[in-house]
């Protein structure tokens, strides 16, 4: 860190004094779990019941007895005094060395601010299933015709596994071991029961699906394990092709698991299911799109930009995430210009016009804000030379402010390995539900922007240590629970979610087409093409998706609401004793 960026040190202290009240010291608490159906448990009822426990820390019943028994807080007996003494000693050593790396408890009625306390390691998410060789998966075929080549991972089909050698003759050969459980999803998947709760006591009919008609762009529609597409009205750029593309990859990754179903689908920002038209709940039409605020119904689905946004250069979300962690790696977060940065088009939201004023006035006020306008035009002309999103990691901080509505940029923003400060918006996408404002990110008031990007920069650059655990944990958050494994695997459990609603049998639409990968990418040319096969899930899933945790309790809801309230006072409380 340069040393100019660093107050005296009488400003350092008093800094310390007030984050001390935002960052308490870490205290290890003891975790609770409790089954699938246990007393947080509402669905009705559940198609299966899983005999896995879920515990507060994101763990199984399985993976916490598998640990030593220090961890169950169980102490093992010993004999003699010597023993105990030294037992006693090494548990207290071992507790010293967990609490320099204990992840932050998600205990929603924590009031806890800046990643808990102390200075301590992002622990990464367990990896999403173990990777199997790739001689024993199932390619996906894909062939444009002509030569009728099939693609795999590497371009061919792979090899077929190799026989048992002549010297393991007349000996049976050894059972393989059996898989491990797979991992309990991310925390933003219980919102899958929230946006489907208007339904969820009465099912939907036929009839609430065509209501939605009106609205959609298209119909999407599977049955017997093959999807069918009904297209109302052609959308903005290609939108509708990217989400459909993506529904086809799920069906090849995790073939024959997605129920018969039947949905509208709207590829425009704003929602528009509003609650208040609908005093009955279930009589709004379910109808997905790519956001929804507390006000609507509509029940939030992944934006197409995961497999790529053609028109802007934006690469899939997993080969750009490889991409953008490799240029990180090239300039450490201390080497960057101390300023928070922001690129984008200002002429979508008054939000963003706004920001705009945060620059360095003409009267030399330093607002910490280096905000710039993009021209696409202008991009597209130049190649795209100044708009790889991968490259635009060299400030310390990064702001998300909304654009018509929600942002395919906030995702792009965490993966920066720099703090997010993020512009409150009512708006919320499907994983953006997960993040939690002082972990993160930090909460910028939108009514003071300026003031409040100022005083969040001058915060981090004085606690530099605690804003850099921010960045990781903002771009763990993004490579790890957000990786394109859970992004299909939230796809799939809302969609049998879904589906276990519906009271009709879905069928097809006389007018549907079949929705197959060849049909969406061999007509395509051009980046439209290119970022298809570099989305392209290759291999059939030879695992399970993630265990979808049970809903949120109402209680559960309220204190989250009440630990941002709070963090969000305690922000205002500091700005202003500071000016």
């Amino acid at each position: 860190m340069k040393s100019f960026l660093f107050p005296e040190r009488q400003r350092r202290q008093q800094h310390d004094e007030e984050g001390a009240a935002l960052v308490p010291p870490p205290a290890l608490r003891e975790i609770e779990c409790k089954g699938d159906d246990g007393a947080d448990h509402h669905d009705p009822a559940p198609a299966v019941q899983l005999e896995r426990q879920y515990c507060s820390d994101g763990t199984t019943t399985e993976q916490r007895q598998a640990k030593p028994a220090w961890w169950r807080g169980q102490l093992v007996p010993t004999r003699g005094v010597g023993l105990v003494i030294g037992g006693l000693v090494v548990l207290a050593l071992l507790l010293g060395a967990t609490v320099s790396w204990w992840p932050i408890h998600l205990d929603y009625s924590s009031s806890s601010f800046l990643l808990g306390g102390g200075i301590r390691q992002h622990r990464p998410r367990p990896p999403h299933h173990a990777r199997s060789p790739a001689a024993n998966l199932i390619p996906i075929p894909f062939s444009c015709g002509g030569s009728g080549n099939t693609t795999s991972s590497s371009g061919t089909s792979p090899s077929p596994s190799p026989s048992p050698s002549a010297s393991a003759a007349g000996r049976a050969p050894a059972a393989p071991p059996p898989p491990p459980p797979p991992p309990l999803c991310p925390q933003y998947f219980r919102h899958i029961h929230s946006d489907l709760s208007p339904w969820r006591e009465t099912g939907i009919t036929r009839e609430a699906v065509e209501r939605g008609r009106g609205r959609a762009a298209f119909r999407l529609v599977v049955v017997g394990g093959r999807a069918y597409v009904e297209t109302y009205h052609r959308v903005f750029q290609t939108r509708d092709t990217f989400t459909q593309w993506g529904i086809a990859q799920l069906l090849a990754r995790y073939p024959g698991r997605v129920p018969d179903l039947d949905l509208m689908f709207n590829c425009e920002d704003m929602p528009e299911v509003r609650a208040a038209d609908f005093p009955v709940p279930s009589e709004a039409p379910p109808l997905f799109r790519y956001c929804k605020d507390d006000a609507t119904l509509d029940i939030v689905f992944p934006d197409w930009s995961f497999w790529g946004w053609p028109e802007v250069n934006i690469r899939p979300w997993a080969p750009l995430l490889e991409e953008m962690a490799r240029e990180t790696r090239r300039l450490p977060w201390t080497e960057r210009e101390p300023y928070a940065y922001w690129k984008g088009n200002p002429g979508v939201s008054a939000a963003r016009a706004d920001l705009l004023r945060c620059n360095t006035s003409r009267e030399g006020k330093e607002w910490n804000v280096r905000a710039f306008r993009q021209d696409w035009g202008a991009a597209i002309r130049a190649g795209f030379r100044d708009s790889n999103l991968a490259k635009q990691c060299r400030y310390m901080y990064k702001i998300f402010v909304q654009g018509r509505s929600w942002s395919v940029s906030e995702k792009y923003i965490l993966a920066c390995d720099s703090p997010m400060l993020l512009v409150a918006t009512p708006f919320k996408d499907f994983f953006s539900r997960g993040l939690v404002a002082g972990k993160h990110y930090w909460p910028i008031d939108p009514a003071r922007k300026c003031t409040a990007i100022k005083f969040a920069v001058d915060w981090g650059n004085a606690h530099p240590a605690q804003a850099q655990r921010m960045a990781e944990e903002g771009s763990g958050f993004a490579r790890e629970e957000l990786s394109m494994d859970y992004v299909y695997d939230y796809m799939l459990h809302l969609l049998t979610e879904y589906a276990r609603l519906l009271r009709y049998r879905p069928t097809v639409p006389e007018k549907a087409v079949e929705l197959r990968p060849e049909t969406i990418a061999c007509p395509a040319d051009g980046r439209d093409r290119d970022f298809m096969m570099e989305s392209m899930e290759r291999y059939v899933a030879d695992y399970e998706p993630c265990t979808l945790p049970p809903p949120f309790t109402a209680q559960e809801l309220r204190d989250m609401a009440h630990r941002d309230d709070e963090l969000r006072r305690k922000v205002q409380k500091m700005m202003e004793k500071q000016s």
